[in-house]
């Protein structure tokens, strides 16, 4: 009798336990990282959800209809040879977005996306298609991230856009880009000392730049995070900016004065309940902190560097849960 008793007992607790994992899973808040060449679970993005709560996902290739590949990459083709999509792909693109792509299948089941910082954004994908901006570009990455993100929009997916991720919320939003902060300065006839960001050092390496950013819409998504008129200490490392939001579904939410001039920082979508964009780093905040670098204390707290992962938790978990 005793010993059925305890394998009552013990089937009991197993049972509970299972439920309580089966429970845990399903109320997981599987947060997306948009694909891009060579990220891997290392990826200090995936550092800084996984601190915050969320469950990482590193999000498969996002591909459009019609279009050829070797193997992973796309096609010599379709690119020039800095790497640029030419115009005639591009104004597809932009026409059709996610439509006859596997958006759908790549992004079942996730509740959020985060877009990560890289390089440049064919200037092609544009509102109005500019010249080459002078550095390499990677249009097979271009054309996964814009289809991912113009799929997310669509679908009110919640987003997050790291630097190049809020340019290319900007950029699928219909905004128009400054190409080159350097030359902009230039133009304006105003002497720029990169603020934004640095010059690499003589082994290639790049330091993130440290300046403030001002809140200037309390009714914000931004304000809701940082709680605060001013966010002190961003990493920054950058040489291209949102030019202008009008006539789009955007609003401005920061900016950094520069030397005279407001640099946008901070980007949403009006029509959308979760779709924001920071031209700075928090995760970077967050690895230097984890990690214990030795520099982490020229840039926000922890605290803060995580609040923008947290947020877009939370908030993807009341979306799902409202869902259910």
């Amino acid at each position: 009798m005793k010993n059925k008793l305890l394998l009552f007992r013990g089937t009991l607790i197993l049972t509970l336990f299972l439920l309580c994992f089966v429970a845990n899973a399903q109320d997981a808040v599987r947060i997306g990282l948009a694909w891009k060449p060579g990220i891997s679970i290392d990826d200090r993005v995936v550092m800084a959800v996984e601190f915050a709560g969320g469950e990482a996902v590193i999000l498969d290739q996002v591909r459009p209809a019609g279009f050829d590949y070797d193997s992973v990459s796309l096609q010599q083709k379709y690119m020039d040879k800095d790497g640029v999509l030419l115009s005639q792909y591009a104004e597809q693109v932009k026409r059709t977005t996610w439509l006859g792509s596997n958006a759908g299948q790549v992004l079942e089941g996730i509740d959020a996306v985060v877009f990560l910082g890289g390089q440049d954004i064919s200037s092609t994908l544009f509102r109005e298609t500019q010249p080459w901006g002078g550095e390499e570009c990677d249009a097979t990455r271009d054309l996964s991230e814009y289809l991912t993100m113009a799929y997310c929009l669509d679908h009110n997916i919640p987003v997050l856009g790291l630097c190049r991720g809020m340019q290319l919320l900007g950029v699928v939003s219909g905004a128009t880009m400054v190409q080159d902060l350097g030359t902009y300065f230039s133009a304006q006839n105003v002497e720029y000392n990169n603020l934004h960001r640095s010059l690499r050092d003589e082994n290639g390496e790049r330091h993130y730049m440290c300046h403030d950013v001002v809140i200037i819409d309390r009714n914000s998504l931004l304000y809701s995070i940082a709680a605060a008129d001013t966010i002190k200490n961003v990493p920054s490392w950058h040489h291209q900016v949102v030019g202008s939001v009008a006539g789009t579904n955007l609003k401005v939410t920061g900016v950094t004065l520069t030397h005279g001039m407001n640099i946008i920082e901070a980007i949403e979508r009006t029509d959308k309940t979760f779709a924001l964009g920071v031209q700075f780093h928090p995760e970077e905040v967050v690895r230097r902190h984890l990690v214990n670098a030795p520099n982490a204390y020229e840039f926000m707290p922890l605290y803060e560097g995580v609040s923008y992962f947290r947020e877009l938790i939370n908030y993807s978990k009341k979306h799902k849960n409202q869902k259910k």
